[in-house]
């Protein structure tokens, strides 16, 4: 793939991937300043349910800025086919709102947990090479920022920067869940 230089007017893509904690942390925060700079930013989270209340959705809400939780959960708590459904939903929409070009940032939100899933097919409801020609050929002067575990080589390849998120230590190793304003 023959990538243009990094461009500020271009618009950057940025790949926040890693088995380490703070990768939508870190994408809301870029999204906070952006809001700061008065940019126009859509948060489009493609594995969390709407079902659900999550501290970043209220945050979010809060501040004005646009965010859509598209996804339904885990994939080890629906049907395969709820799961395809719920991706070719979910890119569909992030497809035709990225076209539109109405946004100065777009989060695309564990986007990259999706384009890995291997329990069940995903290629032909979430198609990576379309996924990859979709941030190519975005509006001029969109940044774009992708999150989640396990992003695809020829998405790495693609982006003006990548960050791997790399466990240490984490509190869920001593038995700690899920804590209310870190994770939810």
């Amino acid at each position: 793939m023959n990538q243009p230089r990094p461009s500020k007017e271009r618009g950057l893509t940025l790949v926040y991937t890693g088995d380490g904690k703070g990768k939508t942390t870190a994408a809301l925060g870029l999204g906070l300043r952006a809001v700061g700079r008065e940019f126009r930013v859509l948060v489009l989270q493609f594995i969390k349910s709407p079902e659900r209340s999550y501290g970043e959705k209220r945050m979010l809400e809060a501040l004005g800025i646009e965010n859509h939780q598209l996804g339904i959960g885990f994939t080890w708590l629906k049907t395969p086919e709820e799961h395809r459904e719920s991706l070719r939903s979910a890119w569909a929409y992030a497809k035709a709102r990225i076209q539109k070009g109405e946004h100065d940032l777009i989060i695309l939100d564990e986007i990259n947990n999706a384009l890995a899933i291997d329990r069940f097919p995903i290629h032909d409801v979430l198609p990576l090479q379309e996924v990859l020609e979709t941030i190519q050929q975005r509006p001029h002067g969109m940044h774009m920022v992708l999150t989640g575990r396990s992003a695809q080589p020829a998405l790495i390849e693609m982006a003006d920067l990548v960050t791997e998120m790399t466990p240490v230590k984490h509190y869920y190793e001593q038995g700690v869940t899920a804590v209310q304003g870190i994770e939810l």
